[in-house]
């Protein structure tokens, strides 16, 4: 048997593995975006009809599977709603009395935090220019730091988005107006440029609507649809036929994911 100084030593490489492998799955280190950078992040009192709207256009955002783990973001961040879909990773720093020490949590952009330019940036308008700010609803609040903390300062980073199943495409619109809101969108989870194809046209770029939502003034009734979607990490997914030809407005149809 070999002694007990060389037994570590061998093993070694072997426990090492399992520890890296340990912390890749209890962090999203290794599906980090970005680094850390720092913010402030305050909360409100949301009721069931919060998880229904927002500027993003997902609407009942249980039925889109994003459920009350959600943000809304200052101006700074929305980037004019192409921020949209986009998951990060949130924690408190700084304050002993209110931070849960050692918690994180990943919340989805579903909505926007309008600036008040009747207060200042750096008292009241906590959504202004140039203030990185997040607005969580206050169940993902408490998760990171207790309700009484008010305004906490934060630090986060973008991570990938973890989605079941494919990316959804779901149409509206009426004859020569098309839209299709664009949800569950794995890997960077935004959205930045969108393309459509019908069997009677090539490629079309389509414009953002608002928020998810992107529109085309086509006629593409009566033709199987195809998407083709850039997100902000430079990947891009096409789905050939995820709208079959008899597609209806006000349905919804579901094509690949992105790759992680």
């Amino acid at each position: 048997m070999a002694p007990p100084l060389l037994l570590f030593f061998l093993l070694l490489p072997l426990l090492t593995a399992l520890a890296d492998g340990h912390q890749h799955l209890s962090s999203y280190g290794s599906s980090a975006l970005s680094d850390w950078r720092p913010a402030k992040a305050s909360y409100y009192a949301a009721d069931p009809e919060d998880a229904i709207g927002g500027a993003c256009g997902f609407g009942d955002l249980g039925k889109h599977g994003y459920g009350m783990a959600t943000v809304g973001l200052s101006t700074a961040l929305f980037e004019r709603g192409a921020a949209c879909g986009g998951c990060y990773e949130v924690k408190c720093v700084e304050d002993l009395k209110y931070c849960l020490p050692g918690t994180s949590i990943v919340v989805t952009a579903t909505n926007f935090c309008a600036p008040n330019y009747g207060l200042p940036a750096d008292a009241g308008g906590h959504c202004n220019p140039p203030n990185h700010h997040f607005l969580l609803p206050i169940q993902s609040f408490e998760k990171i730091a207790l309700w009484k903390a008010g305004i906490m300062p934060i630090q986060y980073r973008r991570v990938k988005c973890l989605r079941e199943g494919g990316v959804r495409f779901s149409v509206n619109g009426r004859h020569f107006f098309f839209t299709v809101l664009i949800s569950n969108v794995g890997g960077a989870g935004d959205v930045r440029s969108v393309k459509i194809k019908g069997t009677e046209l090539g490629w079309l770029p389509m414009g953002r609507n608002w928020g998810q939502v992107w529109h085309i003034n086509c006629d593409m009734r009566g033709q199987p649809l195809s998407f083709e979607l850039s997100s902000s990490d430079s990947k891009t997914l096409t789905s050939f036929n995820v709208v079959p030809k008899d597609w209806e407005f006000g349905k919804t149809y579901t094509g690949k994911q992105f790759l992680l």
